[in-house]
């Protein structure tokens, strides 16, 4: 008895025909996809190929373990690719080893704080409302419940690191580990800095830059090695590839450790069409051309900073060494989330967010982080993202005066919007 009989058009009837209504949706979103400038910082578009890896045959296939010692059969193929995978992130990021099953970058840190630390360890991170990232130590992550987490900021004159404070700090709460990175930190971190203060208490430095990864392949940011221990990264953002995450390192037995952590210690079986969709990114960013790429998501996010700047907004830093860009909207009175609010109505999403010293409840911040990566992914340039910078200002200078009678400068807006990006379409849009 075929699959047909049990299940009439199993093997053939497509989403459209069996779910209309989740293929709407779908359709909804490349829509807005389409039709927006997508300035949300964790969020990029991935190529088709990377598209066709993460919607292959390889969604049926489970595995648990690694390649040549799975706890499943049938893993020929499936090692092929996570072996490629792996090779494609050592080459690229120039480290020895790497672990390419993480669902996200929250679970790869998990797994790193899991195969160094014991419950109650001291760990050192940048703290949540100074720009660093919940698995960093956040009281209400499990990295914070878990172990003794203590948390060094920023400066308040320029919201910069205070290396000589973190030096002070870790003398004091002697952390096992130093977490440097963020998620709203546009800075250059000063990564031999942070690896002078870990070997002096004698810490593991573990680098986050999930964020930057895409300029450090290539070549627009500089590496965390030789520097750090072990490195953490996500495969979306600025690396332009399917989500998840990976780990990466240079010390054989401590990477055996997280691989250990990884699986059995926190996941069991990775997502093998991800993996393989992680493995095409890589290979994408291997390219000649994704330098290029790296290069002008920096320039990309340093117009936009400075045409905000020119319009008298406050970014963050005086600038930016990443696709990060944040923006404090004290001086103008607004909030984050009116403000993410309406530039989303005019078709430019970004994201509230705290900024340094913030006083606004998480939920309404003080600001907003835009990113580069996703426009750049289009084809946006510096003059593009000039004249998206000169929108966002149109659109937040409207609110300020009005509030709640900015709806025409929204609508008015989102229809140059997307004029402008039509002339840079995505997936055969016309």
């Amino acid at each position: 008895m075929g699959a047909d009989v049990l299940h009439p058009g199993y093997f053939t009837a497509g989403l459209a025909e069996t779910d209309p209504e989740i293929a709407a949706a779908i359709d909804d979103e490349l829509t807005r996809q389409r039709e927006v400038v997508e300035l949300i910082a964790s969020e990029n578009i991935v190529s088709r190929a990377v598209l066709e890896a993460q919607g292959s045959v390889l969604t049926n296939k489970t595995v648990e373990g690694y390649p040549g010692a799975r706890y499943h059969g049938g893993a020929v193929n499936v090692d092929a690719v996570e072996r490629l995978a792996i090779a494609r992130a050592g080459k690229l990021f120039g480290c020895r080893f790497a672990n390419v099953q993480p669902h996200s970058g929250s679970q790869a840190n998990q797994a790193v704080f899991q195969a160094l630390l014991q419950p109650g360890d001291a760990v050192l991170g940048m703290a949540l409302s100074a720009g660093g990232h919940l698995s960093h130590g956040a009281s209400f992550n499990m990295s914070g419940r878990h172990f003794a987490a203590s948390h060094y900021g920023v400066r308040r004159q320029d919201g910069r690191i205070d290396y000589d404070a973190v030096a002070r700090l870790a003398e004091e709460t002697r952390p096992k580990l130093i977490v440097a990175g963020g998620s709203s930190y546009p800075p250059a971190i000063d990564f031999a800095r942070f690896r002078a203060v870990a070997d002096a208490v004698g810490a593991t430095l573990l680098v986050d830059m999930a964020h930057f990864a895409g300029l450090v392949a290539g070549g627009a940011h500089p590496s965390p090695f030789p520097h750090a221990h072990v490195v953490t990264t996500t495969t979306y953002k600025s690396l332009r590839g399917a989500r998840g995450g990976i780990i990466l390192g240079d010390d054989e037995a401590l990477m055996k450790r997280i691989d250990a952590a990884i699986f059995p210690g926190v996941q069991g079986s990775p997502l093998l069409h991800g993996l393989a969709a992680k493995a095409a990114c890589l290979g994408e960013a291997l390219k000649p051309a994704f330098r290029a790429y790296a290069e002008a998501v920096l320039a990309n996010a340093r117009a936009l900073a400075a045409t905000l700047m020119d319009k008298g907004y406050d970014v963050v830093s005086g600038g930016t060494d990443t696709p990060i860009v944040l923006v404090d909207l004290r001086r103008q009175g607004l909030k984050g989330n009116a403000a993410s609010d309406s530039l989303e109505r005019a078709g430019i999403p970004c994201n509230k967010n705290a900024v340094p010293f913030d006083t606004e409840k998480p939920t309404v911040t003080s600001g907003l982080r835009f990113g580069s990566s996703a426009a750049t992914t289009r084809g946006f340039g510096v003059a593009e993202f000039r004249l998206v910078g000169a929108k966002i200002v149109q659109v937040l200078d409207g609110l300020a005066r009005d509030p709640t009678g900015n709806g025409a400068l929204e609508a008015a807006v989102f229809v140059e919007v997307r004029e402008l990006t039509a002339r840079f379409p995505i997936y055969g849009a016309v």
